[in-house]
């Protein structure tokens, strides 16, 4: 072997004992991100299960007193109605407005839309990933129960399942009858927020 051959391969071996602590380096930083972002998946879904029961809790008192009950001390909102799906078997309890607090812990009643059982249109909005991921699972036929804070319950059946833009929705809040629209993000395993919405339009049953 000559001189030069040597000295290349010298180099090499330098080159490649500097590389490696470097890609190890880099596979415990990925590892790392991996593990924060699945532990944020995680928080996520455990807050919404947990919030949840709390919300569950307040939302039988409210009825059994007839007065808002917040789910804990430093809430700005409250329950204000029972959704349920009993042919999938989901439950979810809405809270007065949708602001992003309100989303964080479940669906929210939107302000200015009617109530549950009144004319108009009573809109509940929710994120796609948590408390109204079910929506997919939704049909055409379906019936949903909504029971409001002061205990009165109003059945609806599902018409109408579609995909919008977000500003150009087509909800009527002032629409003739007794109308129920479930809004949330579109598409359902998207990872980033867009400009479309999935909703679930249904008309009370007298």
């Amino acid at each position: 072997m000559s001189a030069t051959e040597t000295v290349i391969g010298m180099s090499k071996r330098k080159g490649r004992a500097v590389l490696r602590p470097a890609l190890r380096a880099g596979m415990i930083v990925m590892a790392l991100i991996g593990l924060i972002l699945l532990s944020q998946g995680i928080w996520i879904h455990a807050k919404a299960i947990v919030a949840q029961v709390l919300l569950d809790r307040a939302f039988t008192r409210s009825v059994a007193t007839g007065q808002p009950v917040k789910p804990w001390s430093w809430a700005d909102t409250w329950p204000v109605a029972r959704i349920e799906f009993p042919r999938i078997g989901e439950t979810s309890i809405a809270l007065h407005g949708a602001s992003g607090q309100a989303l964080a812990f479940g669906p929210g009643h939107v302000d200015r839309s009617a109530e549950a059982g009144e004319y108009g249109t009573a809109v509940y909005a929710a994120h796609r990933d948590t408390h109204f991921a079910f929506l997919k699972n939704v049909q055409i036929g379906d019936m949903v129960q909504i029971t409001r804070g002061d205990g009165k319950a109003f059945s609806y059946q599902v018409m109408e399942t579609l995909v919008v833009r977000w500003d150009q929705s087509g909800i009527d809040t002032n629409a003739d009858g007794k109308n129920l629209v479930l809004a949330t993000c579109w598409p359902f395993n998207a990872t980033t927020s867009g400009p479309m919405r999935y909703l679930v339009k249904a008309r009370m049953l007298e």
